[in-house]
């Protein structure tokens, strides 16, 4: 069976190699590739690498390497054809119908490639022409050098409504064939077909191979609209498919770990010639599927460029939702807006690219970009309970949109964070209008006392017992730690995300020494015959015997309901001291009910507390005898 090569190219850009290996070999991240055991060899050093950006395996073991319909050739013992066959069926797409039409259809595509060349080179030689002097002093006034206008391959389009269709019939080019290409403007109310692109400076459009697929077309002429004309859908060329400057970016981003998204051409050929060439352009098209796909083979994480005007902001909004549902682990979008109602071209031109990399470096993740179209720009009001209510649903509505169950699951963890935080703020702006808002529900906690000593015990656990940091991160969210202990917790979380996995060690050995200073006096390094972990040993001296695990884990448990309830018998406390009339009267039956919910988890912590000391002391006793009994907190 033979297969077109547009069919080969729809499945290399839906499957990633390491998609393709991953289902065979045990792949690990390592830089900008991946690497894993042969499955070629029997190794126990990892030889064998995998590169997206390239689109090829290498496997230094047994000098093997290819593409993914290699791969699963000599993996499987199957013939191309059953090699296409499985890969087709891994992407979700169905096999070509092999007829004398889709013969045909293949043989049309390839002369209307040979066609598209043959303009281009045409626009390119009026650009040098004499006829082509307003085009050059166009591109000069924009500070296109003349080595990018070679790059691009820009050229020019005469004013003639038949300029172009003359050139190409007296090379044998039928009209037929240059309707099918999209470079005749044709229909039953025009008897006479002409040229699409008349007096305009054209920048071709290549495929991900490099191959001239369409035209865009700058107007020269400010009342002649539209300024910018692309070529219509056609068999080679489907705009929600390609991306302008693909097959050049490619290379570089995979160099640079990074890509830049733009809105236009023109801005992607400042920007590339400023020297960030990893930069490609939608073409007047909200992202789709294809494109979402094809950006992440060119990084993990590309950035977004808008400007930062109405539209640009809605043009932001709009591609989120595009986005949502393609989501992956590892595979997101961030935003960056430029100021000032400028677009990179002339930020580029004003102050130069590294104003633009400092744009890039301000950018923002997706779900802020969602949670200022949701909740800031759209400025709702959340004075009652069904509007908080109505907010709610429809942001786990829109979470829901995404397919993958993981990514899912931690935008909706955030989204329960940041409302929560919301709700309070807006909570405490009803019961203390006097005072300035508070920009975050922080409540300060003193840094001598119980509580933070039972901060430092809570952490200085996790320390020593890092498998449960994500296992009870969902409560801990509910502390709030003293300002320095909250930074050191949110380290060890941000330590469990990139490392994937978690031990006393690697904390020790990679979290930033600027908390170095925390994890002494929460927990404490091994020195001068102590061992490490003597700090909170000191405090919680049971843990120096090593508890069994579940013990572990209901005193991390117990401490949290401990300071939870230490909070909110504050917050009460904060309410009913305040002058606000609607503390005493509009609320309060809220308040009491608040107040009976705080006196049962007193309680509860109480029991709690007894059952842990008594058990504490019986593993003591067995241990040393009754004569070593201490308290289990000291």
């Amino acid at each position: 069976m033979r297969f077109s090569p547009a069919f080969l190219d729809e499945l290399r850009a839906r499957l990633s190699v390491s998609e393709v290996v991953g289902k065979r070999v045990k792949l690990r991240k390592a830089g900008r590739e991946w690497k894993g055991l042969s499955p070629f060899n029997q190794e126990k050093t990892p030889s064998f690498f995998v590169n997206d950006q390239k689109q090829a395996w290498f496997d230094f073991s047994s000098g093997k390497n290819g593409n993914i319909f290699d791969f699963v050739m000599q993996t499987e013992g199957l013939s191309f054809p059953e090699a296409v066959e499985r890969l087709a069926a891994l992407a979700g797409i169905p096999l070509p119908e092999i007829s004398p039409e889709s013969v045909a259809r293949e043989e049309r595509r390839r002369t209307i490639y040979d066609i598209l060349e043959l303009a281009a080179k045409y626009f390119e030689s009026n650009l040098a022409s004499k006829e082509g002097a307003k085009a050059r002093g166009y591109l000069t006034d924009r500070v296109i050098q003349a080595s990018t206008q070679l790059e691009f391959r820009m050229g020019y389009a005469r004013r003639e409504r038949f300029a172009l269709k003359e050139y190409l019939s007296a090379r044998g080019v039928s009209v037929p064939d240059m309707i099918d290409a999209g470079l005749l403007v044709s229909g039953d109310d025009i008897p006479v077909p002409y040229d699409r692109f008349r007096d305009r400076v054209i920048i071709p459009i290549h495929d991900q191979r490099g191959r001239v697929i369409a035209f865009g077309g700058r107007s020269l002429s400010d009342d002649v609209q539209p300024k910018y004309l692309n070529s219509p859908e056609t068999a080679v060329f489907h705009k929600g498919a390609n991306l302008f400057n693909f097959h050049r970016a490619r290379q570089p981003a995979h160099e640079d770990g990074s890509a830049v998204v733009v809105e236009g051409y023109m801005d992607a050929i400042a920007i590339y010639q400023a020297g960030l060439k990893s930069v490609v352009a939608t073409l007047g098209t909200s992202f789709t599927e294809d494109q979402i796909s094809s950006l992440w083979r060119l990084t993990p994480e590309p950035v977004v460029c808008f400007d930062a005007d109405r539209a640009g902001l809605s043009a932001a909004y709009r591609s989120i939702d595009r986005i949502l549902p393609a989501l992956k682990v590892g595979r997101s979008f961030r935003f960056a807006f430029i100021h000032e109602g400028k677009d990179p071209d002339e930020l580029i031109r004003q102050k130069g690219l590294s104003a633009f990399k400092s744009a890039l470096q301000g950018s923002l993740p997706l779900w802020d970009v969602l949670w200022e179209r949701e909740v800031v720009q759209s400025q709702i009001k959340l004075d009652s309970p069904d509007a908080r209510a109505a907010l709610e649903q429809k942001l786990y509505s829109i979470i829901r949109t995404i397919n993958d169950p993981i990514v899912q699951s931690q935008y909706r963890g955030t989204c329960r964070v940041d409302l929560s935080d919301l709700f309070w703020q807006t909570a405490k702006a009803r019961l203390d209008r006097k005072k300035a808002e508070p920009k975050r529900s922080e409540i300060t906690i003193a840094k001598e006392g119980h509580r933070h000593d039972l901060q430092k015990m809570l952490l200085g656990l996790l320390v020593h017992y890092p498998t449960f940091l994500e296992e009870k991160e969902d409560a801990l969210l509910k502390v709030n730690f003293e300002t320095e202990l909250q930074k050191f917790h949110q380290a060890l979380y941000e330590l469990l995300v990139v490392s994937r996995e978690i031990s006393v060690e690697i904390i020790y050995q990679r979290l930033s020494p600027t908390f170095y200073e925390v994890l002494e006096d929460i927990h404490g390094h091994q020195r001068d015959g102590l061992p490490r972990g003597h700090n909170l040993f000191a405090r919680l001296p049971i843990i120096k015997i090593d508890p069994p695990i579940d013990f572990v884990s209901d005193c991390i448990n117990h401490f949290t309901n401990v300071l939870v309830v230490a909070q909110l018998k504050e917050e009460l406390e904060n309410v009913i001291a305040g002058d606000d009339p609607l503390a005493s009267e509009a609320t309060g039956a809220r308040l009491n009910e608040l107040v009976r919910y705080i006196q049962q988890q007193r309680e509860l912590v109480n029991v709690e507390d007894g059952a842990l000391a008594e058990r504490a002391k019986e593993m003591r006793n067995a241990l040393l005898g009754p004569a070593a009994y201490r308290p289990m907190a000291a």
